[in-house]
């Protein structure tokens, strides 16, 4: 298995294997409950079921951004609940394009979980082949999960962003960052010196991730040694330009969870607008 992607085909060879936990992490950002209603409605079977908002992050507070990570001890004891642990094989699915499958692919691989793959093309792919789906509650065997964090660096926090010596990449769509609207946070813009790559370029029209190939070639305007801080508006959809930097082969890639969200929670961060050209590397 591909530690980073795999097609429905694997997916549906492998299904009935005891040592493979689905995850089903379909959210609308918009209306909270709208994946879990999918969820209950149809499913991969085998699946379970993980919430952006109320499993995949903590409390919002007054710093941290909007979609800040759980507790660790309790999320790992979810994990065991659902039936994760280090031994099995976690694929990961949505119908978002990958950008909340991502985020889950993130936090176990910085957990230290390494078989752990994003289903290309996610459940529309999946349904679309004509595999099967269903609306049976998952029995779900529990297990303990133990985190074990070997690269903590993989997770930067807001004062190694301002020092400002790094290369940031902005994930969010381009008129967010170069602010000329901005639905949600309370300012508009990025954080200076910050290039844009739309997490959505990363895929095709039909939804599936672009080859390797195709990502080494459109990420190029980085070396292979460098180790971009990766943002977003809240630390989920830049979780899928990682996994692109994975796919392409560029490992180093880090994650600035609190991402836009908050950078401008601090009143005197710099913010900028229009674009910022790539500095050199």
């Amino acid at each position: 298995m591909d530690n980073v992607l795999v097609s429905s085909t694997w997916l549906k060879e492998y299904l009935q294997d005891e040592s493979l936990v689905l995850a089903d992490c379909r959210f609308n950002l918009a209306k909270p409950s709208e994946g879990k209603n999918a969820y209950d409605d149809r499913h991969i079977p085998g699946a379970v079921y993980f919430h952006l908002d109320d499993e995949l992050s903590g409390p919002v507070t007054t710093h941290g951004g909007r979609h800040p990570l759980p507790d660790r001890t309790s999320f790992a004891n979810l994990l065991g609940e659902k039936g994760i642990d280090q031994k099995k094989t976690v694929v990961i699915y949505d119908d978002q394009g990958g950008a909340m499958a991502a985020r889950l692919w993130w936090m176990l691989k910085y957990l230290g979980h390494e078989n752990v793959a994003v289903l290309n093309g996610g459940f529309t792919a999946w349904e679309k082949a004509g595999y099967p789906v269903t609306s049976e509650p998952t029995r779900v065997i529990p297990t303990y999960f133990e985190p074990d964090i070997k690269e903590p660096d993989q997770l930067v926090q807001m004062d190694e962003v301002r020092r400002g010596d790094m290369l940031l990449i902005d994930s969010r769509e381009p008129k967010r960052y170069q602010g000329i609207e901005e639905p949600i946070d309370k300012k508009a813009g990025h954080i200076p010196g910050a290039v844009n790559r739309f997490w959505k370029e990363n895929l095709m029209d039909d939804q599936h991730w672009k080859s390797s190939q195709t990502l080494k070639e459109e990420w190029s305007f980085i070396s292979s040694q460098t180790a971009p801080i990766i943002y977003c508006g809240s630390g989920v959809t830049a979780c899928a330009n990682l996994l692109a930097l994975q796919h392409a082969g560029y490992p180093h890639g880090r994650l600035y969870l609190g991402s836009w969200s908050d950078w401008v929670s601090y009143d005197d961060n710099p913010v900028k607008k229009g674009i910022s050209p790539l500095k050199d590397e």
